[in-house]
């Protein structure tokens, strides 16, 4: 799979089976994390791998949070707000999502989290101060049933097409696409 097929196929998967994932795939999911670019390289990240069941039940405490106790793995993404005031979240984001367009790669499903207790889930992982609970993502193979939730979010919030969401030169200045070959669902 290259990586703008693992950018299409990508879904935000809410319902997993309990296979544990090989060490070897997971390794390589948060390598994907770790060659993130960064400002000026100060990698402000750290991630926590949380596999143990009833940490995952805490973490699933968010309101849109409860499915965390399906997914074998759990990561915390922590930035360190000392070292990048300015872009630790950022740069933090963008590591995790390395690692989520890795995941699918590797034929996995995976779901940003934003739904937590900050103090709860750095009291809980004993994330040190000056780091900040940036996301979670929830990876795992997804359960082939029905996921109700994402089909309806899929429904009710189709993607925006390109012309909806890109200018050209000036906001609001329409951008003439030269084929319809890359549009995807």
């Amino acid at each position: 799979m290259d990586a703008f097929e693992a950018i299409i196929t990508r879904r935000s998967v809410r319902s997993y089976l309990p296979d544990p994932i090989p060490r070897m795939v997971l390794e390589r999911i948060l390598e994907a994390g770790r060659l993130a670019p960064s400002a000026m390289n100060l990698q402000p990240w750290h991630f926590i791998v949380v596999t143990d069941k009833e940490k995952r039940r805490t973490l699933s405490s968010g309101k849109f949070a409860k499915f965390l106790t399906e997914a074998p793995v759990v990561i915390v993404g922590c930035g360190n707000e000392y070292l990048s005031p300015k872009w630790y979240a950022i740069d933090t984001a963008i590591a995790l999502e390395n690692m989520v367009i890795a995941a699918t790669n590797e034929g996995l499903g995976s779901c940003w989290i934003g739904s937590f207790d900050e103090v709860e889930v750095k009291e809980l992982l004993k994330v040190p101060e000056g780091y900040r609970v940036v996301a979670m993502l929830a990876i795992g193979y997804p359960r082939k049933d029905v996921d109700l939730m994402g089909r309806f979010v899929k429904i009710v919030r189709a993607k925006k097409s390109l012309n909806e969401i890109v200018s050209a030169e000036e906001f609001g200045a329409p951008f003439e696409r030269t084929s319809d070959s890359a549009q995807q669902p």
